[in-house]
């Protein structure tokens, strides 16, 4: 029952997560955080959250990060922003298909301004698969480990998911979030309390076997 209860709880949270979420993803664009916010900053209250950075972008200093998404498996194309302020974001500017160019051919060049979504970093690399900086082969979207690898010195904590705003050719293709929480929770609040009443209901039956029982044999007697 105690374990019943606590699957309904996580369902109330996880349906107010996907709440703020939608939320924040549909809200106006915000400035994105600045080194002011760093050190306080809040991931589960800034995730997925809709902002804009403008700046000039490092197509130099790009990253190719190995993905798989609803147009192939490819790569996401990582680009420092060096902001107006003078710090520095990784922008995931979207996919390229093996074999394509690092999306910097014809890339926009001079003051550009990018809206996407906030995205938290990842650390390691993916399963069985760990990023390897001085091979240039990544798995996953390190900020820290990227920046440290490109010479960015101190980054954001997070980077951009930019939108879907058409770049020259048609890559990187941008605007390729996938939003997605798990919430079986439900399911498994039904689950605990079924078993919970099924183990009343065996514990009632054992019970009444053994009641059933003693009087049988006291009847013999």
């Amino acid at each position: 029952m105690a374990l019943g209860v606590w699957q309904v709880e996580r369902r109330a949270w996880k349906l107010d997560l996907i709440a703020s979420v939608e939320q924040r993803i549909h809200a106006p664009p915000r400035p994105a955080p600045g080194p002011a916010d760093w050190r306080g900053f809040s991931a589960p209250s800034s995730v997925y959250m809709h902002v804009q950075a403008s700046g000039s972008l490092l197509h130099g200093r790009a990253t190719l990060v190995q993905a798989v998404t609803e147009l192939g498996p490819g790569f996401w194309v990582l680009t420092p922003l060096r902001t107006e302020a003078g710090w520095t974001v990784l922008v995931n500017r979207g996919f390229v298909p093996p074999g394509h160019a690092a999306g910097e051919d014809g890339a926009p060049s001079g003051q550009v301004a990018i809206t996407g979504l906030l995205r938290l970093s990842e650390p390691g690399g993916a399963f069985l698969r760990s990023n390897d900086p001085a091979h240039g082969r990544w798995f996953s979207r390190d900020v820290p480990a990227i920046a440290a690898a490109r010479g960015l010195g101190e980054a954001a904590p997070y980077f951009i998911d930019a939108d879907a705003t058409p770049n020259p050719g048609g890559y990187p293709a941008g605007g390729l979030t996938v939003v997605s929480f798990h919430n079986s929770h439900l399911i498994y609040a039904v689950t605990w309390f079924g078993l919970a009443v099924l183990s009343v209901a065996g514990l009632w039956i054992a019970l009444v076997d053994r009641t059933n029982a003693d009087r049988a044999g006291a009847g013999q007697a």
